[in-house]
């Protein structure tokens, strides 16, 4: 589709956007790229963000976004465990939805769509 503007509340969008790049650079310090794409489907705007980083293991997944949750295999990489519980809050206020995508030691994809 080609949409020149949207309406939806800035602030939160901004916060998606910026924390899942933050993460994808934290959890990727030795990757080269990390990709992002913005496109809208249908009545949607899909923001997708994949890195090459070190992934999250299957266990962890189900409890990801809750608050102060840290995936098993973080121990050396700071942070408080509320980012992606944040993020989780920030997308379900906008009535959207948000899938994962991981590999351990490969990376992650997140894919977040939130209707136009």
């Amino acid at each position: 589709c080609s949409i020149t503007s949207i309406f939806t509340d800035e602030k939160l969008v901004r916060n998606i956007i910026i924390n899942l790049i933050t993460n994808a650079v934290k959890f990727s310090p030795a990757a080269k790229r990390i990709d992002m794409h913005i496109t809208c489907n249908h009545n949607h705007l899909v923001i997708t963000v994949k890195d090459r980083g070190i992934g999250i293991p299957e266990r962890d997944i189900k409890e990801l976004f809750t608050s102060f949750y840290r995936g098993s295999n973080v121990d050396t990489i700071e942070g408080t465990g509320l980012g992606l519980s944040i993020l989780k809050k920030a997308v379900n206020l906008l009535h959207g939805t948000i899938e994962l995508k991981s590999k351990l030691g490969e990376g992650s994809e997140f894919k977040v769509t939130l209707p136009l």
